[in-house]
C-alpha cells in the first residue's frame, strides 16, 4: 500500500552498498576539518502558524504543530556553519501560496536571515499555473517550483497529464526548477516527466524518498517499507541518466528506524552520490521535518560520517559549492 503524507508522519520514530566501505573502516581524506566546512542548506522549512496554517500539520506529530521560525532554525543550525539556506514551500492552502511567495522573497532579501532564495508552490496541472508563475518570472529569488506528490491528493500519472508537463517546461523556458517530492514507487513517473522536459532542471528530493527501513537485514522494523530497494535503485539510475536531474541528499533521517545510526542511511547515500556523481547532488536539512528522526546537527554529523572517505572538494561540493552554482546564490 502506498504511504501517504499521514502515514509518512506517524511512521517516524547488508546495509552494504556494492563497492562501499563499512563507516568504521573509511578514511578520512579531508584536509579541513569537517566541523569547518560550510553548508549551504537547500531544504530549509519554516512555518509561523500566525500567518500560515498548512491543511496537513493537522495530522502532523506534536513536534511538528507548532511554528517554526527563523530564530528557531538559527539555534538549531548553531553549531554545523550553515551560510545560506534556500527555503521550502510547506504545502500551504492554493489560496495562501501567492501569500507564502511573498514573504519568503521578503526573507530572502533580508540581511537578517540566512534564508537567500527560495521554491515556491504551485499546481502545474491548474490552467492558472502559467500567471501564477509569470508574476515571478524576474525574481531572482525564486528558484523554483514544487508540489507535493506523494499525497492522496495526488494520483499516480498526475504529473504525466498534458497540461502539468506544459507548465513544467513552462519552468524551463523562465529558467525555474521543479522538484519532484513523490512516491519512491512512482519515481519512474518522473523520469517520463524530466525526459518530456529537458530544458527543465529537476532536483529530487530527499534521496527520492528512499526509506532506510527497506536496506535492514532480516525485517528489523516492525514497520513495512515505502519500497523496494532493486525497484528504487532501477527507477534512480534512471533518473540520473538524464542531463537534467539533480539528487538532493535529505529527508531520509526522518523515516530511519529507531535507534539508526549513519551506518542506516549509508547505502542510501553513497548509491545516490555514486549515480548523480560529484557536480549533480546538493544537501537538504529538511529541517524541522527531520525532527522526526534526530536534531538537525546530528543529521549532518551523520551524513558527514558517510561521506567521509571522500575528498575534501566532493564534500565540499554536496555541502556547499553546487548549491551556490546551481541555485545562483554567488
Amino acid at each position: 500500500m502506498l504511504a501517504n503524507r499521514r502515514q509518512f508522519l506517524q511512521a517516524a520514530g547488508n546495509l552494504a552498498v556494492a563497492g562501499s566501505l563499512p563507516i568504521a573502516t573509511r578514511p578520512s581524506y579531508a584536509k579541513e576539518p569537517q566541523a569547518l566546512l560550510p553548508i549551504v542548506d537547500t531544504h530549509q522549512h519554516l512555518w509561523d502558524l500566525n500567518r500560515f496554517q498548512p491543511p496537513w500539520l493537522k495530522d502532523a506529530p506534536p513536534i511538528l504543530s507548532k511554528s517554526y521560525v527563523t530564530k528557531d532554525y538559527l539555534a538549531a543550525t548553531a553549531k554545523v556553519n550553515v551560510t545560506k539556506a534556500v527555503y521550502m514551500e510547506i504545502d500551504v492552502a492554493p489560496q495562501q501560496q501567492v501569500q507564502e511567495a511573498k514573504h519568503v522573497i521578503d526573507l530572502s532579501r533580508s540581511k537578517d536571515h540566512p534564508t537567500a532564495a527560495a521554491v515556491i508552490s504551485g499546481r502545474p496541472n491548474s490552467s492558472e499555473f502559467a500567471a501564477y508563475i509569470n508574476q515571478f518570472k524576474d525574481v531572482t529569488e525564486i528558484k523554483g517550483v514544487r508540489q507535493v506528490l506523494h499525497v492522496d491528493s495526488a494520483p499516480r500519472g498526475l504529473c504525466l497529464e498534458p497540461t502539468y508537463v506544459q507548465s513544467i517546461q513552462l519552468l524551463g523556458k523562465l529558467g525555474k526548477s521543479f522538484d519532484l517530492c513523490m512516491r519512491p514507487t512512482e519515481l519512474s513517473d518522473g523520469k517520463k516527466l524530466a525526459s518530456q522536459c529537458p530544458d527543465t532542471r529537476f532536483i529530487i528530493d530527499h534521496c527520492g524518498n528512499a526509506d532506510p527501513k527497506a536496506f535492514l537485514d532480516n525485517n528489523q522494523s516492525s514497520e513495512e517499507p515505502w519500497h523496494q530497494v532493486d525497484q528504487w535503485k532501477r527507477d534512480m539510475d534512471g533518473l540520473a541518466s538524464l542531463s537534467n536531474t539533480i539528487c538532493k541528499i535529505s529527508g531520509i533521517v526522518a523515516r530511519a528506524p529507531k535507534g539508526w545510526s549513519a551506518e542506516h542511511l549509508a547505502p542510501i547515500i553513497d548509491f545516490c552520490l555514486l549515480q548523480f556523481g560529484p557536480e549533480r547532488v546538493v544537501f537538504g536539512g529538511d529541517w524541522p521535518v527531520c525532527l522526526l528522526g534526530a536534531p538537525y546537527a546530528n543529521w549532518v554529523s551523520a551524513l558527514k560520517e558517510v561521506i567521509s572517505q571522500r575528498s575534501e572538494k566532493e564534500q565540499r561540493q554536496l555541502l556547499h559549492d553546487n548549491a551556490v552554482r546551481l541555485y545562483g546564490l554567488g
